[in-house]
Formats: C-alpha cells, sequence, structure tokens
C-alpha cells in the first residue's frame, strides 16, 4: 500500500469544523516551491478526497497553507485588519513511503495547533 496524505481542520473558537478553508499543498526543494495541489474543506471541516493520494504519494518534504484569514472573514471572526493569523504554512516531511501522513490543524483566531495525526 502506498502512503497518502489528509488533513482535518477544526474552530476551537465555535467549537466545529472548518468548512470551505482553503488549502493549498506544495512541494519543497531547497527554497524553491512548487505547487501541486489546491483543495478546500467540506462541512466536516475534511476534504473529500486524500490531499496527497497514494498513485501520486512520495517521500520528500512539503507545505500545507491554510487561508485562515479567509475562513475567519467568512465566518465572521475577522477581527481588525490586518488579521493575527491570515495564511498559515506548516512545513513537515514525509519519509515513509507507505504511511498514512495525517496533518490536522486546531484553529482560533489568534492562535492554532497542528501535529501527525493518525
Amino acid at each position: 500500500m502506498a502512503g497518502f496524505l489528509t488533513t482535518h481542520v477544526l474552530d476551537t473558537a465555535r467549537g466545529c469544523p472548518a468548512d470551505g478553508l482553503k488549502i493549498v499543498l506544495y512541494k519543497v526543494t531547497g527554497n524553491s516551491h512548487r505547487k501541486l495541489v489546491e483543495i478546500e474543506t467540506n462541512s466536516d471541516g475534511r476534504t473529500n478526497s486524500p490531499i496527497f493520494p497514494q498513485e501520486d504519494f512520495k517521500t520528500g518534504t512539503y507545505e500545507l497553507i491554510f487561508y485562515a484569514g479567509d475562513y475567519l472573514r467568512a465566518s465572521g471572526q475577522s477581527g481588525d485588519e490586518p488579521l493575527f493569523l491570515d495564511q498559515i504554512p506548516i512545513r513537515f516531511g514525509m519519509s515513509d513511503a507507505e504511511a498514512h501522513y495525517h496533518v490536522p490543524l486546531l484553529l482560533s483566531p489568534y492562535g492554532y495547533s497542528t501535529y501527525r495525526g493518525s
């Protein structure tokens, strides 16, 4: 079985999944970023398919950009401009070609956290 990448975004301020949050995946090589996928979360805060499906999966260094500012504006949580959080980059490595990598985001207007999920 080949590896794959998923995410789940939860709005911890409102206590619900973050619906409609844009996410972009980049392959990182040195100082170079190559855009691979642009996807959006569904009503469960997940994407309808893996961000990086098994048939395309490769190990390496990647970066997910979560467009939190757009989501916070749309959900009425943005506050004053400029926003404290706008685009949230999470750079991570995937070294196991057979693993499921899950990179969730717990989001509020003034903070976030992530971890390697299951």
